[in-house]
């Protein structure tokens, strides 16, 4: 089934979407919120899903379904963590900026704590004070989990998942490096990310999903124009019931808790670095990461970070070309700070 948060007070209202994205439903007399549809799971769940093939045959009233009407799905979290999951767009990162990367990132997942008091919309604007701070998208997927307990085997973590949907992790790609100076990890330089319109059950991807991994396209355009279509499944060194297990190593996890991917990232075939895809490559999932090859194939970045003005949209089409998830489409603009009364 496809879940959707229509945007209404701090934690939206729950619909149930048409597989098609055309049409919803309220699903208020299940949960008024994802996150309390969440809460209650295994009761809530087979509701939904009776709900969902109702709404497929048409036997429950239904309304259009706006993307641009949306908040994410879970307007705000409990938890939100990151993982970095495709290794190699790590090593480049840290390659190009002259920084050695650890052996144990290959084996031991990389993982930081994002903000998730509030998430952006996915048709939402990114509000930005100066394109200086480096303002950069990153393409990824990510999950939803129920109630994880402590210390789980990642062999069993997988039976936790309950959703799956993309995200834009914007990043602020020159303040990372005086933050990350400190030893003390991101906090500015991570601003609220912003998630796909739709959260999906696992089962709603068929074949591309194998129980930890994504297996299709994640198409990234900016301004209009094609700029990465790498495969979610492909160079995925830490699948999502690896990362569940990190993050529950030493606690336990809230339902409701989201856990992304990081940036998606594929290598050439030769092994080596991505190509662009104007050059037949697959492409790139962020600014940074063809700005780190610009780098080490030319010695200086020549690829700019998004300006005011510019549109990043994010999305994935299933086998039969429609879209899954819905799209992330965001503008990028200046902020303009609120005087005491609001004006």
């Amino acid at each position: 089934m496809k879940l959707a948060s229509l945007k209404s007070g701090r934690d939206g209202r729950l619909v149930v979407v048409s597989r098609d994205l055309t049409r919803a439903t309220p699903a208020h007399n299940i949960a008024d919120t994802l996150q309390q549809a969440l809460d209650t799971w295994e009761k809530a769940a087979p509701q939904l899903a009776d709900l969902a093939e109702q709404l497929e045959r048409g036997a429950v009233p239904s309304i259009r379904f706006h993307e641009h009407e949306c908040a994410s799905p879970i307007p705000r979290a409990f938890q939100w963590v990151d993982g970095s999951a495709y290794v190699n767009h790590v090593e480049l990162v840290r390659r190009a900026r002259g920084a050695e990367m650890p052996e144990s990132f290959w084996t031991d997942p990389l993982m930081y704590q994002g903000g998730s008091d509030s998430f952006l919309a996915p048709r939402d604007p990114i509000l930005m004070a100066d394109e200086a701070y480096g303002i950069d998208f990153e393409g990824e997927v990510a999950v939803v989990t129920d109630d994880v307990p402590m210390g789980v085997a990642p062999a069993e973590a997988g039976r936790f998942i309950r959703l799956i949907m993309l995200v834009n992790d914007i990043s602020l790609r020159n303040l990372i490096p005086v933050e990350l100076a400190k030893g003390f990890g991101f906090l500015q330089s991570k601003p609220s990310s912003a998630f796909s319109p739709v959260a999906v059950t696992p089962d709603e991807l068929g074949e591309a999903w194998d129980g930890g991994k994504v297996h299709l396209p994640l198409m990234v355009n900016l301004n209009g124009t094609l700029f990465g279509r790498a495969d979610a499944g492909v160079d995925m060194t830490f699948d999502f019931p690896t990362l569940i297990a990190h993050a529950a190593r030493t606690r336990s996890l809230a339902a409701g808790t989201i856990i992304g991917s990081g940036t998606v990232s594929n290598k050439n075939s030769d092994g080596g670095p991505g190509s662009p895809v104007n050059q037949g490559g697959l492409g790139y999932s962020c600014l940074a990461e063809i700005r780190m090859i610009e780098v080490i194939a030319g010695g200086a970045a020549k690829t700019p970070f998004l300006r005011f003005g510019d549109t990043v949209r994010i999305e994935m089409m299933g086998s039969d070309g429609n879209s899954i998830f819905g799209a992330i489409e965001q503008l990028v603009e200046r902020y303009q700070p609120q005087n005491a009364d609001g004006t």
